[in-house]
Formats: C-alpha cells, sequence, structure tokens
C-alpha cells in the first residue's frame, strides 16, 4: 500500500519528536479521553495515535492490546491530511482500504472515524479516532463530541510539553547555580593563595 505523505512531513515529524511523548508509559488523562471517545461514540475500539515516520503508536487505547502498527496499513496516515474528520462507513467499501490487512484479517476493521490532533501551529501530529467491526456512521453529536475531545487532548500534550520544557529549565537552573557557586570557591580559592604569595614576597622592613 502507498502511506500517504504530506507537504509539510519533515517539519510534522520534527514537531512531533520535539513532544518527546512516543513510547512513554500510559498516563491517565490521555486513557480517560480515549475512553470517553470510545463510550460517547459507542465503539468497541478507540486511539490515541501518534504518526510518525514509518508506524503509528498508541499513547492510549481502548479494547485492543497492540501498541503500534506499520503506517502502511494506517488509517490515521489518511486522516492527519484532513483538517476535520476522517470517517470511513465500510471500508470493504473503500478502495484505500478493502485490501487493508487490518480489514481482511484481525481486527476486521469496518467504521473508522478520526479527529486530527492539530497542534497550535497547525502541524497533525496523529488522531483521536474510534473503530468499529461493522459499517456505522456516526451521529453529529458523536462527530462533534470526538472533535472537541481531539483538542483536549492537544491541549494535554502542550501542558505536559510546558511542563517537561519547565523542569529541564529547572534542572539547567540548579546546575548553572551549582557551577556559579563552584567558580565562586574557586576564585575565593586563587585569591587566598594570591594574598598568601604577596605576603610571603613582601619584603620585611626594619
Amino acid at each position: 500500500m502507498n502511506t500517504p505523505t504530506l507537504k509539510n512531513e519533515k517539519k510534522r515529524l520534527d514537531v512531533l519528536w520535539q513532544y518527546e511523548v512516543l513510547d512513554t508509559v500510559p498516563e491517565a488523562v490521555f486513557d480517560d479521553l480515549t475512553e470517553l471517545a470510545a463510550h460517547i461514540c459507542e465503539a468497541p475500539i478507540a486511539m490515541m495515535s501518534l504518526v510518525d515516520e514509518d508506524r503509528q503508536w498508541f499513547k492510549a487505547k481502548v479494547g485492543t492490546t497492540v501498541s503500534e502498527t506499520s503506517r502502511d496499513f494506517s488509517f490515521c496516515a489518511h486522516a492527519i491530511k484532513q483538517t476535520g474528520l476522517f470517517i470511513v462507513p465500510d471500508a470493504t467499501k473503500d478502495k484505500r482500504f478493502a485490501k487493508n490487512p487490518l480489514v481482511i484479517s484481525d481486527p476486521k476493521i469496518r467504521f473508522y472515524a478520526g479527529a486530527p490532533l492539530i497542534t497550535p501551529d497547525g502541524y497533525a501530529l496523529g488522531t483521536l479516532c474510534v473503530i468499529d467491526k461493522v459499517p456505522r456512521e456516526l451521529r453529529p453529536d458523536q462527530q462533534r463530541a470526538l472533535r472537541i475531545l481531539s483538542r483536549h487532548v492537544v491541549s494535554q500534550l502542550e501542558l505536559r510539553r510546558r511542563t517537561l520544557e519547565l523542569t529541564e529549565a529547572r534542572r539547567e537552573g540548579s546546575r548553572y547555580q551549582s557551577e556559579l557557586e563552584q567558580l565562586r570557591e574557586e576564585l575565593a580559592q586563587a585569591r587566598r593563595r594570591l594574598a598568601r604569595y604577596e605576603k610571603k614576597a613582601t619584603p620585611l622592613r626594619d
């Protein structure tokens, strides 16, 4: 299968990696938002996916134990090309996905709806998506809820990144303070040595 690519793909990947979230442990806030998406959309499977260079990795998931799949088979790789919801009512009748291994065999995806996770700068990192094993649609209220939840996911990603940056800034500040104190001590020692040298070098007067 051909993997969809974006014109700004290199920059998009750079931004994704800056969040330092790939391959991290589960976090309750993302698990809760994903579970809420599954509940509201009445879907057995829901995922918060992040589309990496050659894979899609799931930061949070409901109804599946799979942690990642190849980007070649990714529905989300198509979804991140959209600004709105990307909906596939019946994958078996969609030429883009009819021969997809995830459609032909387990988990036998039939329905997919994904809301892109778009950063404040306009880069789509992945999706909040719901999946079903039967063809279907989302009601208008469910579509709206999925879009709202996706924005909450992005807000939490932003908060997470700012927290990491603040922690790193504090760590750097502490390191600089330690180095400054060390330099001050070394300067004080040098001054004491110089004072002793000058005292020894000063000739005694009668």
